[in-house]
């Protein structure tokens, strides 16, 4: 097996950690294994993009989900170390309003699989941070969404020293009592 597969608190987002070949020369581990993730995370997620982004030490990016064209999300840092959130936001679902937060970086080359129907941020913990993130759908503007990232319904527990530094419509997110959400 290529990789091993841990269920977080929330059943469906898992936390996934690669066989690593590593010796005096550098490392080597494959980051994606279609069959493995397959078999192991999700039969139905195909990915059909892949999106890079960096970001400075405090950056909070998220809550971020589309409320139509759904993206299930595998992430990974390549550079520095990330606090990576996801929250369910499923109405019907059991764990409904709950929270997972895992550290991710590229030290410890974990990766988080966030399904449809959940949000997703992450604050950087770093000087700077590299995060890669396959999809399972395309971005549509008009579609995308923000929950807070301090709403007080939530109590997500952000390791943060100070105040983070977040982009106008994410500060301008909406309660998850005011949200537009999943069925």
């Amino acid at each position: 097996m290529a990789i091993q597969v841990s269920s977080t608190s929330l059943p469906e987002v898992k936390l996934i950690e690669p066989q690593v070949f590593d010796d005096a020369r550098g490392f080597l581990f494959e980051s994606f294994n279609a069959r493995d993730f397959a078999r192991l995370v999700d039969a139905n997620a195909v990915f059909v993009q892949d999106n890079h982004s960096r970001s400075v030490k405090s950056v909070l990016r998220g809550l971020h989900y589309q409320i139509e064209h759904a993206q299930g999300k595998l992430v990974r840092v390549v550079h520095g170390e990330v606090f990576d959130v996801a929250v369910d936001i499923r109405q019907s679902s059991p764990t409904f309003g709950q929270w997972v937060g895992v550290y991710l970086s590229a030290a410890n080359r974990r990766q988080l699989w966030v399904p449809p129907g959940f949000a997703h941020g992450f604050l950087t913990l770093s000087d700077s941070a590299e995060f890669l993130y396959k999809t399972t759908d395309y971005w549509y503007p008009k579609f995308e969404r923000s929950i807070l990232w301090n709403d007080p319904e939530l109590r997500i527990e952000w390791p943060l020293q100070g105040n983070p530094i977040v982009a106008a419509k994410d500060a301008g997110g909406k309660r998850l009592s005011d949200a537009e959400l999943y069925a």
